[in-house]
This record gives C-alpha cells, structure tokens and sequence, in this order.
C-alpha cells in the first residue's frame, strides 16, 4: 500500500523559513525520482523541485535559489527547506514522484498548507 504524507506547513512571514517534510511508504516512492509540488487558490499544481535517487536535484526558476530539496530512502523521507518565502509561495505544497505514475492512478497525500503573510 502506497501512502504519502506532507507536514511542516504554517504560517511564516516573508523573509522567513520553513522545513516540509514527506514521509512516504512504498517501494515505488524510493525508486523513483521525488518531487515537490504547490498548489495555489485558483491556479494549476506546479512542480517546484525535484531529486534522483542518486541526488540530482532541479528546480523551477520560481524557487531556485531559496528552496533546496533533499532525501533519505533509508528514512523513507523527502523535505524542502524554504528560504527567503515570499507571499506567493503561499499555497499548499504536495510531495510525489516525478514524473506522475499511471500506476499511482492519481494519488495524492493531504498536502501541508503554507501561508507566508505579515
């Protein structure tokens, strides 16, 4: 049974930081590449990041340079630390693999929800 769970979300000002994590449970999590998505009030999902099981990372030119993301298969987790947040980072923020897998049908945790606001 696969299952994913987001945590470390809440509301921060901008300038500040947050660290997300990701515990997730399934092989097929730590064979594949691992991501970080948001997903904004009235916008799409957008990938943010990503990370190879041999640690490559990539990021979006929205998050690059403030957003590092890093994993642990032993630990079965994924985290994000979130530097320099500014409002329009505000949305809830969502692990998966990279690219989405048919064989997930479309599964998604609950997301963790980060608020950046003075």
């Amino acid at each position: 049974q696969v299952q994913l769970g987001e945590s470390g979300g809440g509301l921060v000002q901008p300038g500040g930081s947050l660290r997300l994590s990701c515990a997730h449970s399934g092989s097929i999590f730590s064979i594949n590449d691992m991501a970080w998505y948001r997903q904004a009030p009235g916008k799409e999902r957008e990938l943010l990041a990503t990370i190879s099981n041999g640690g490559r990372t990539s990021y979006s030119d929205s998050v690059k340079g403030r957003f590092t993301i890093s994993r642990e298969n032993d630990m079965s987790m994924v985290w994000l630390q979130m530097n320099r947040l500014k409002a329009e980072d505000s949305a809830v923020y969502y692990c998966n693999t990279d690219p989405l897998l048919d064989l997930l049908e479309g599964y998604w945790g609950p997301g963790t929800r980060v608020t950046v606001s003075s």
